[in-house]
């Protein structure tokens, strides 16, 4: 069927099966789930900060709390059903890196853990940080060189 279709008849039948996507519903629940991660950290950071713990140290902790969280909410299977609501909401915060650090590696928990979580540990992570270190190295050079 589809080997017979001309270019602009096979775009025009892509285009009457594809579903339309709710751009401005999308968007909107992506801002208010991405605000309430945010908000949640900020949450953590003030009462971080109420036990008397230097901002530094504060701000480390609740990047390690979101991480903590966002990981265990991945290991339940919840962290993909709000992702499914939220969209991109729930990838621009540290929670979607932790996420998509946790994904791969439980979903390779069955090879072991050298050769399945191991190796899928930094599958979807690890060019971002391998790109981050390198940009960042490149950012110090240059910092150096110009002050």
């Amino acid at each position: 069927m589809f080997d017979k279709m001309s270019k602009e008849e096979y775009e025009k039948y892509v285009q009457k099966q594809t579903p339309n996507s709710p751009v401005l519903k999308n968007c909107v629940f992506a801002f208010l789930i991405g605000g309430l991660i945010c908000a949640a950290g900020q949450f953590l950071l003030t009462m971080y900060k109420k036990l008397d713990i230097s901002e530094e140290l504060a701000a480390t902790a609740v990047s390690v709390t979101l991480i903590f969280i966002s990981t265990m909410l991945t290991g339940f299977d919840l962290y993909e059903r709000i992702a499914k609501f939220a969209g991109a909401g729930t990838i621009v915060p540290i929670t979607g890196f932790a996420n998509s650090v946790a994904s791969p590696a439980l979903e390779a928990k069955s090879e072991g853990f050298v050769l399945g979580v191991g190796a899928k540990l930094f599958t979807i992570a690890g060019p971002v940080i391998l790109y981050g270190t390198i940009a960042s190295f490149i950012a110090g050079i240059v910092y150096f060189f110009i002050k």
